[in-house]
C-alpha cells in the first residue's frame, strides 16, 4: 500500500476505510447469494432467548456498519479532488453513507414482503363476505357450501346456519366457526 504514504491524511483515512470495507462487503455478498450468511447450525456458549420478536432489520449491525463505512469512504474518495472543504466533504460522506443504511432498509422491506405467509387459515373466514354456492338448511339441520375469498384465493367451505333456510346465490357473512371446519353465517 505504498501509493497511500504520499496521500493527504484526510483521503489516506478514505481509503483505509474504503479497502476492508468493500473486502468484508464482497465477502458478504458471496455469502448471501450462496446461502451460507445464515446461522444455522452455529451455536453459542450460553443459553439466552435472543428471538425478541420480529426484528428484521436491526440499526446497529456490521451490515449496516459496512454500508455505512461504503457510503462513507468511497463517497470521500469520489468527491476529494472536487469538493475543496474538508467539512462539506465529510458531512456529504456521512449522509451517503446514512443513505446507503436506508437504502438497504428499503430493499430489506421490499423483500421481507415476498415472503408473506399466505397459507390458508380457517380463522381468516370470521366476518368476511361469501356466496352461498349449495343451500344452507335452516337452524343448523344440515349443512351447505359456500364460496369465500381469503388473500386473493377462492375456497369452497361446509357452512351453517342458525336461522331460516339461504338459497343458492345468497351473500352472507360468516359469524363464526364450529368444531374448527364448519362455518356459521346468516345473511347480511
Amino acid at each position: 500500500m505504498e501509493f497511500l504514504e504520499h496521500l493527504d491524511p484526510l483521503l489516506r483515512s478514505f481509503w483505509f476505510i474504503a479497502i476492508p470495507a468493500s473486502i468484508i462487503f464482497i465477502v458478504q455478498m458471496i455469502m448471501t447469494f450462496t446461502g451460507t450468511d445464515s446461522s444455522d447450525g452455529l451455536s453459542a456458549d450460553f443459553d439466552s432467548d435472543l428471538s425478541g420478536g420480529e426484528a428484521p432489520f436491526q440499526l446497529f449491525s456490521l451490515r449496516n456498519l459496512i454500508n455505512f463505512l461504503l457510503g462513507f469512504s468511497w463517497t470521500g474518495i469520489s468527491f476529494y479532488n472536487t469538493i475543496s472543504s474538508k467539512a462539506m466533504l465529510i458531512t456529504l460522506a456521512f449522509a451517503i453513507g446514512s443513505l446507503f443504511i436506508f437504502l438497504f432498509f428499503i430493499i430489506i422491506r421490499q423483500v421481507q414482503k415476498l415472503a408473506e405467509d399466505n397459507s390458508f387459515k380457517i380463522s381468516n373466514t370470521i366476518n368476511k363476505t361469501a356466496e352461498v354456492y349449495l343451500t344452507i338448511p335452516g337452524n343448523k339441520k344440515g349443512r351447505g357450501k359456500i364460496m369465500i375469498s381469503v388473500h386473493g384465493a377462492f375456497h369452497e367451505l361446509a357452512a351453517m346456519t342458525e336461522n331460516d333456510t339461504i338459497p343458492s346465490g345468497t351473500v352472507v357473512k360468516v359469524v363464526r366457526i364450529d368444531n374448527n371446519d364448519i362455518l356459521i353465517v346468516e345473511t347480511i
